[in-house]
């Protein structure tokens, strides 16, 4: 088995595929740094709902990042993201940011922008990433790439159940039409679309708890 203390692990899919809760998972049995790097797309995004930016506006998202300072630590094995100095908590958890998140996330500059801190992080080793294009953009020569995805219907019950215990309720039907228009938008954005990497191994997770989901994954990895 390769390295753990060195191993890259690309985790990719679409939107409420369970890519952060299996990650965190797979980085606890093995060792690993989990590097959620949706935090990042969701906090130039909340910066934008807490200066009134509109989500249309790309002109200024852009000019925003002059503004921006994004830090990740980790503290007990758990990330934590700073923004201009402030733990953005669950604030970046809402279904508001998780809109501005797919709208900052189409936008090349804001790509550029994050690029060096999610790949200085990766640089070090011993780390499984999850997002959209982690084996095709940012650690494509990555020791393990999988792109995990689930019907839009496994997916939208999984994040209506996990919005609840959140406290923050929404109807089933919004959430599915929510993320429909997410992997719509996912596909087809022009700049790192959500796809799988040529030699990413596909893993279709409907039947699949987290446990179990974890455990295929670490088999790939003892595999390596």
């Amino acid at each position: 088995m390769t390295d753990t203390s060195k191993i890259r692990i690309a985790l990719d899919g679409p939107s409420g595929a369970g890519k952060s809760t299996i990650a965190k998972a797979v980085a606890a049995k093995l060792g690993l740094v989990y590097v959620d790097t949706g935090a990042l797309y969701r906090s130039v995004g909340l910066y934008a709902i807490e200066n009134g930016i509109d989500a249309d506006d790309t002109d200024a998202i852009i000019a925003s990042l002059d503004k921006i300072d994004i830090k990740m630590t980790y503290e007990n094995g758990t990330q934590k993201v700073y923004l201009n100095g402030s733990d953005v908590g669950n604030r970046i958890r809402t279904p508001e940011a998780s809109k501005y998140a797919s709208v900052v996330s189409k936008i090349p500059r804001v790509r550029e922008f994050l690029l060096g801190l999610q790949r200085e992080r990766a640089e070090e080793g011993g780390v499984i990433m999850d997002g959209r294009d982690i084996g095709t953009s940012i650690i494509p020569d990555a020791e393990l790439k999988v792109f995990m995805t689930a019907s839009a219907e496994a997916r939208a019950k999984r994040r209506f159940l996990e919005l609840e215990e959140k406290g923050m309720p929404q109807p089933y039907d919004e959430v599915l039409r929510d993320i429909e228009a997410r992997d719509k938008s996912d596909r087809e954005r022009e700049t790192a679309p959500c796809k799988p990497a040529p030699d990413a191994v596909q893993f279709v997770n409907d039947d699949y708890g987290i446990e179990e989901s974890a455990d295929y994954i670490i088999s790939l990895i003892e595999n390596l």
